[in-house]
Formats: C-alpha cells, structure tokens, sequence
C-alpha cells in the first residue's frame, strides 16, 4: 500500500475515533442542558467552521488533526451572562460533570462494541484451531501437541478459531502463565496438555508469536496456483495474478504452496526470481518479499494467498456467527476483555515486568491503519474496535488532562464534599502534561526503532 493510502487510512480512523469520543461529551453535556460552545475535530487554526443550533455551536476542523476537544459554557474561562449561569458547566453538581467527562471513553467503548457485534452477526470463515506439526525443539513440541491436533479449550475458553487460539496464548505469553489446553487429535481422542509460557522472552510478542511458540495453522497439501492477490503488496507489484501457478522459485522446483512458501520466507528484502504458467504461456518474473518480522528474525512476504479447492476450504474453515442479542453480548464481552487486558498490561509496564518496547505512537497505529485497509474492510472495521478500546482506556487513566484526571479530581470532591483546590489543580495539570509528553516522546522513540531497524 502507497504512503497516501496509508496516510488516508489513518486519517479517517483518527477522526472518525475523534468524533465517537467527543460526541459521547457532547451529547451528555446536552441532555445535561449545558450550553456547548465548540466541537472540534483537531486543534490549531480553524480550517472550516460551522454554526448550528439554536446555542450556535461552533463545528470546527482544526489545522492539526490529532485529537479534539468539546468546550463547554464555564464561569473558569470566560464571563457568564446571568441568564445562563444554570447551563455552565462549572455550576452542574459533581454527578453531571461526572456523567459528561466519562461519556467521550464509555462512547469509544460502545462504537467497539457495535462494531464487533455487527461483524458477529455477519458471520465471517475463519481458520479452525487445528496445528500443524511443531518443530523439533519447541515449546509446542515438548507440550505434545502433534500434527492434525484441534485446539478445543485454553483455560477453560472455548476455541472455536484460530484467531482466538492466537488472542489466548499473547495474553498467556505476556503473562508468562502455563496454559491448560484440551485438545482432540485426528481419531477424536481428547487430551490435555500444558503449555509452559512461564519463561517466555515478553519482548518477542510482538513478532509472530505462534511461530515462536511452534504452533503452525494445519493446511492440506496444495497445489502452488495464487488465488488472491494483496492490492499494494509484493505480489502485486511484481505482476503477479490470480490463476498463476508457479513452478519454480529461487531456481528451485516448485511442487506444493509450502515450497513457494519456504523461498519467500528466505528472501526478505532480496530479489527472488519465479517461474509460471499463466494460461497457455511460461513466463519468468522477479518479486521482492517484504521484511517482516518473525521474532527477532526478518523473513520475506509477498502478498499473496493460496487457490483453496471447496473441498479444502470445508476442512479447514468455520463460519462463526450469532443472533442479534448473542451478538451484543458477545461482542461487549470481548470489548471488555480487551480492555481489562490493556489495563494489565499497561501496570505490568509500570512495574517494569514488561518492555516499554511494547508502547505505539501514531507511526506504527498509521501502519497498522493501512495494512488493515489493504486487506478489506472487515480488518479494517476490526482495527477501529480494537483502537476505538484502547482510547478509551487511555482516557480512563487517572492522569491530569486526561478524561480520568478529572474522574479523579471528581471523586476527591465526592468525598471531601468540596471541589479540589486550583492549586492542586494547576500541579496537577503539569504532572499530567509531564506524564504524557514523556509517554509519547517514547511511543515516537519505538515507532523510530521500528522503522530503522525494518
């Protein structure tokens, strides 16, 4: 994908995410009769403003377009006329300012929500929980899985994907817990084994942990024939097209999708000649894999996906969806065990039990915003739950200038029957401002390692 389209894509996540949180501090603020004054969508000069509504609320997009802001009538920033001095926000008692601030979090929450529970509904073939066999000498290995083995239970989850076998075992991994795992083989044997994360390096989580792990997604032996093409991808670039079956790579014969699979692995970065049949005609052309990473090695990828025979495609995938109602209770479940997973993770950075490394500035949010738009907009819509949580989790921290900070001064008001101090108030804001200049100088530092290092 071209840097526009990657820089589009982010965009339109980023406000599309700016106008979910402030409209939650909107609309509360007006079922709570406080005049609003601005909603903005960025900060900086105005670029376009509009004036609607009886209150003439100023609609605004800002010249910087990261984050946003509602302001709201308030005696603290300006003179009030009296005749309006009830619908300030400084006058509303401490349950409606309370009520207005958690609204911009608990409205990111609820987007996720109705984002996973349409695509619940919808119903999507995902990959079964079924391995392939582990190499020699990893950690599935010494557990015992075994080639053919269906993931049915983790912990007493139940499996029913490959993409919630992943989710399971990063949160193990990032643990370091050791895993109870029910497993059936290919005669439908069931089993249990224990899978010891318990001394797994938390730095190489984010590279392709299940390839870390040993844990292969099980493929039916396939012919080497491209059935879809990644738009903007190394395939794609080099000519390649669906329908094309290769039969040499790297001058090596080419007989099964894995062998074309292995040469790319080792061709990252690196020209890799192929040879195909396309219709009627032979022909030869040069591919450059994409580094990716795969723990703390790079191999090559291009894009490309295999042609799967109905057949195949019966054994190997599973349509999962639900009803309406199973849906939304399907769908807040994961919403908050991603966010209760964040909080944990992010006081495990705290304590100094995870890396630092693992914290993400807009340069690799942006990346990720693009991959996903490339591979179709059920990723996509499955990138903007996922951030739509995280921002909502951020915003909950109990950290000055932050929707949390001031959650936080609301409490203390609650419970000393008196607002907080504007001294403590004017401290606590530079904390705040300390607190998050430094978390994104490091965010910004990881995104800089990330790109030099490929």
């Amino acid at each position: 994908m071209s840097l526009l389209q990657t820089l589009l894509a982010f965009l339109v996540a980023l406000a599309l995410l700016i106008v979910v949180h402030e409209f939650g501090h909107y609309l509360v603020a007006r079922l709570c009769n406080v005049r609003v004054l601005r909603f903005s969508v960025g900060f900086g000069r105005p670029l376009w403003t509009w004036r609607i509504g009886r209150d003439a609320t100023e609609w605004v997009i800002g010249a910087v377009p990261i984050g946003g802001y509602v302001k709201m009538l308030d005696e603290r920033e300006a003179p009030v006329a009296a005749h309006e001095l009830s619908r300030a926000f400084n006058r509303q008692s401490v349950w409606r300012r309370s009520a207005i601030v958690a609204a911009g979090p608990l409205f990111n929450f609820l987007f996720a929500i109705a984002v996973y529970a349409v695509l619940f509904v919808q119903g999507l073939p995902e990959a079964r929980p079924i391995v392939a066999d582990p190499p020699a000498g990893s950690i599935a290995r010494a557990a015992g899985f075994r080639a053919g083995d269906t993931v049915r239970v983790i912990d007493d989850h139940a499996i029913a994907t490959w993409q919630e076998l992943r989710w399971r075992l990063v949160q193990g991994a990032l643990q370091r817990e050791s895993m109870q795992i029910e497993v059936s083989d290919v005669r439908g044997d069931i089993a249990k084994l224990s899978l010891d994360l318990t001394s797994f390096p938390a730095d190489e989580v984010e590279g392709d942990l299940l390839e870390r792990i040993g844990l292969r997604l099980h493929r039916p032996t396939l012919d080497p024939v491209i059935g879809r093409v990644v738009s903007g991808g190394a395939a794609e670039r080099a000519g390649l097209q669906q329908g094309d079956r290769i039969t040499v790579a790297g001058g090596r014969a080419v007989s099964r999708w894995d062998d074309l699979v292995a040469a790319v692995r080792e061709h990252p970065g690196k020209t890799l000649r192929l040879q195909l049949r396309r219709a009627e005609q032979t022909l030869s052309l040069e591919v450059v894999p994409d580094a990716v990473g795969a723990g703390s090695e790079r191999v090559g990828r291009i894009g490309a996906a295999p042609l799967v025979p109905p057949e195949h495609a019966e054994k190997i995938l599973v349509r999962v969806h639900y009803g309406p109602l199973a849906a939304i209770v399907k769908a807040t479940e994961k919403t908050a065990d991603i966010a209760w997973f964040s909080l944990k993770m992010l006081g495990r950075m705290l304590v100094g039990q995870l890396s630092w490394k693992n914290l993400s500035g807009p340069v690799t949010i942006a990346d990720y915003a693009g991959q996903s738009a490339q591979l179709g907009w059920i990723s996509y819509a499955t990138f903007l739950a996922l951030i739509s949580v995280s921002l909502g989790v951020l915003n909950l921290l109990p950290v000055p200038l932050l929707d949390g900070g001031h959650l936080m001064y609301y409490a203390v008001e609650i419970i000393r029957g008196s607002p907080v101090s504007e001294k403590a108030m004017e401290i606590g804001q530079r904390v705040g401002l300390a607190l998050l200049l430094f978390m994104m100088a490091f965010a910004f530092y990881n995104d800089l390692n990330r790109l030099l290092s490929g």
